[in-house]
């Protein structure tokens, strides 16, 4: 059960609207602060696949949906709240005036965390000037409402206590909180991808590869095995009966092979961007990002079901984490709250009234 009884949401795009989107599912009340006019709409679409994909997940029921209230003000957002997380574009200028309003704001004891994709949170409480002991990175993974995994940074000035209390509070709505053990620019997800993404750009500039034959090698190969073992354990896999160390003595080597460009960037003009955007667009044959997002979702969620089975029906990776958490909400789900049932009765034990005649 989560340990929130009122969130926040500072920003309300693709990451923000995930965040909404997964402590609703919770059963979490949530005020959001977006002073963008489409932003009801936009949290509305992504609330609505999150849904979506619960109800594959939980056929005998949804808990009962937490209240969404849309506040006028960072400050009416984050009044009550225990739980504030700000989602607002990757600006250190924006970061400072929103965190420092929230810190103004916020109850004492409400933990603050930020979804920066690579922006170290020592550089950003600065701006808190009340209590920047209570900030943490807390950078999750699109889409937020399935993807389970977000990656726990502290800054300078951040209490241990506060970065204990962040993973239960994040744990508690079935995440997978990761503390990052020091403090480094874009953490360790984003130094991943960015390292691959970079390399990507060279293979499709140089012409080795399309982007849909890129994507291929990917989700048709290494993909499948980092989905359920990650890299270093697939790696031990490969090295045979000796495992890591006789890989490491067969491959170490490699690395000292100029197969790589990850130390140089291609130039990032008009003609890459148009390349790689012409190809995409002819990858998704049409489809629109909404329509990607269901097959997205419909694939994780079939994923995730297919690693609870395993390991003798404990699951194995995110899969267990995935047994569990649907669990916690079936568990959830089954509650009715006391007022309602009481409702309920009244209702049906209040006379009616009788018709004329």
């Amino acid at each position: 059960m989560s340990i929130i009884t009122k969130a926040a949401a500072i920003g309300g795009g693709v990451i923000g609207a995930g965040w909404v989107a997964r402590l609703l599912l919770n059963g979490i009340d949530v005020s959001i602060f977006d002073p963008d006019p489409e932003a009801a709409r936009k949290v509305g679409e992504v609330t609505k696949g999150a849904r979506r994909a619960y109800k594959q997940m939980l056929p005998g029921g949804l808990p009962k949906e937490g209240k969404l209230t849309f506040a006028k003000t960072i400050a009416d957002a984050v009044a009550d709240a225990d739980f504030i997380q700000e989602s607002v574009p990757e600006r250190l200028d924006l970061k400072h005036r929103v965190l420092a309003e929230i810190d103004l704001y916020a109850p004492a004891n409400a933990i603050v965390g930020s979804s920066t994709s690579g922006i170290k949170p020592t550089d950003m409480q600065v701006a808190m000037k009340k209590h920047p002991e209570r900030l943490v990175v807390g950078h999750p993974f699109n889409p937020v409402y399935l993807l389970p995994l977000v990656e726990i940074v502290g800054g300078e000035q951040t209490f241990p206590e506060a970065i204990e209390v962040a993973k239960e509070m994040y744990a508690s709505i079935g995440m997978k909180p990761v503390v990052i053990r020091k403090e480094i620019e874009a953490f360790v997800g984003d130094r991943l991808l960015e390292a691959a993404w970079r390399e990507a750009l060279w293979l499709i500039k140089d012409g080795i590869c399309t982007v849909e034959e890129l994507d291929d090698i990917m989700r048709y190969g290494f993909g499948l095995r980092w989905a359920q073992m990650g890299m270093f354990q697939v790696y031990r896999v490969a090295g045979g009966e000796a495992g890591m160390r006789h890989f490491m003595a067969q491959f170490g080597p490699c690395l000292k092979w100029p197969w790589t460009k990850l130390m140089d960037v291609p130039e990032f003009n008009d003609d890459l961007v148009d390349l790689i955007a012409t190809q995409s667009d002819d990858q998704a044959h049409g489809l629109s990002i909404r329509e990607l997002e269901k097959i997205r979702d419909d694939n994780l969620v079939a994923i995730m079901e297919a690693l609870s089975k395993q390991n003798k029906g404990k699951g194995w990776g995110a899969g267990a984490l995935h047994k569990d958490y649907t669990k916690q909400l079936a568990k959830l789900a089954a509650k009715k709250p006391t007022a309602s049932k009481a409702a309920e009765k009244a209702k049906a034990e209040k006379p009616k009234k009788k018709k004329k005649g």
